[in-house]
């Protein structure tokens, strides 16, 4: 087969599209024919060299994927050879064929086109996991989504609303904003030119935030801590603000609040397995009934990679990047 390999760490110029032997499905696990798969941030941090793949994992890129089951390991049951899915992974997407633990897979949703499919499991599984099974967004409460143009932040709209919470958002242009606004967004906040505490603490009569989905990390720690009503939960998914930042344990002790931080990747089968099955009884009937939809910006042939990660590097596109097998 062939697949994205990263011979070397640098800019997306070093991401080559070569043959490498096929992968065989072990006990328990399921062979997939790609027909898409799509880029996230981590995938640009692994290229960079600074996120290794965790250990038995494929070296090659790549957190999801939609396509068809091709073949079926020893004591896999409830699949089927052509059965269209789309799979959490913990790397090997970007790729022609790629194993996957059966407990990673999901049915295509009835309604989304395979292909689109791919856009889903890495934005639904994070973003369920850290809103509604950590931070228990509740109707009636507000979330603020950092970065609500990207796929995780049209994911994170979408799923508030759709359970009855307000929604906040920060992003850096009136277009992204606009964008999320269309997607259910109540407060919008530019960043580049607005204080989003103010802002949201001006929108919210002073009381915050009950949730906020922060992928920014250090660099807005303190304003996250300063932004969170009483009782507030701050669930921290990524770091492209940095790792180390100061924080006021005052403060938070004075609000009652909570912070986590978790990644997806690295998590053992059996917590993936969960949140895999939480998100397929609770966010796959949203998509079948309509009410969420996966956002897709642009699609590249896979073999150009290299294109995929500059347009995600630049933070031009709105959702999801897609790379399809040609």
């Amino acid at each position: 087969m062939r697949a994205i390999t990263i011979p070397e760490s640098g800019g997306p110029e070093v991401l080559s599209w070569d043959e490498v032997p096929d992968p065989v499905p072990g006990e328990g696990e399921v062979l997939v024919e790609v027909v898409a798969s799509a880029v996230n941030r981590a995938d640009i941090v692994q290229r960079q060299g600074f996120y290794d793949p965790p250990p038995g994992a494929s070296p090659y890129p790549g957190l999801e994927c939609s396509g068809r089951i091709a073949e079926i390991g020893t004591g896999v049951s409830g699949w089927a050879v052509g059965d269209e899915v789309c799979a959490l992974l913990s790397g090997g997407g970007y790729a022609e064929k790629v194993v996957v633990p059966a407990g990673q897979l999901l049915p295509v949703p009835k309604g989304v086109d395979l292909k689109h499919a791919a856009a889903l499991p890495e934005v639904a599984c994070t973003v369920w996991s850290n809103v509604f099974m950590i931070a228990h967004l509740r109707p009636g409460e507000t979330l603020l989504v950092h970065g609500g143009s990207s796929g995780i932040g049209t994911m994170a709209i979408q799923l508030a609303k759709a359970v009855g919470a307000k929604v906040a958002v920060t992003a850096g242009t009136k277009e992204k904003l606009e964008h999320c606004a269309r997607l259910g967004a109540d407060i919008l906040i530019n960043y580049k030119e607005q204080d989003f505490v103010a802002e949201l603490k001006a929108a919210t009569d002073g009381a915050g935030a009950d949730v906020i989905l922060d992928n920014m990390g250090a660099k807005y720690l303190d304003r996250n801590v300063r932004a969170l009503a009483v009782n507030g939960r701050l669930a921290i998914i990524g770091l492209q603000g940095g790792t180390k930042g100061e924080l006021n344990i005052g403060a938070l002790l004075g609000k009652r609040a909570a912070i986590s931080a978790t990644t997806l990747r690295a998590r053992p089968l059996s917590e993936k397995t969960a949140i895999v099955a939480a998100v397929r009884e609770h966010v796959w009937p949203l998509l079948e009934g309509g009410h969420i939809r996966p956002v897709v910006d642009r699609e590249f042939p896979m073999s150009d990679a290299a294109a995929a990660h500059r347009v995600v590097e630049e933070s031009g596109h709105v959702g999801k990047v897609l790379l399809v097998v040609e």
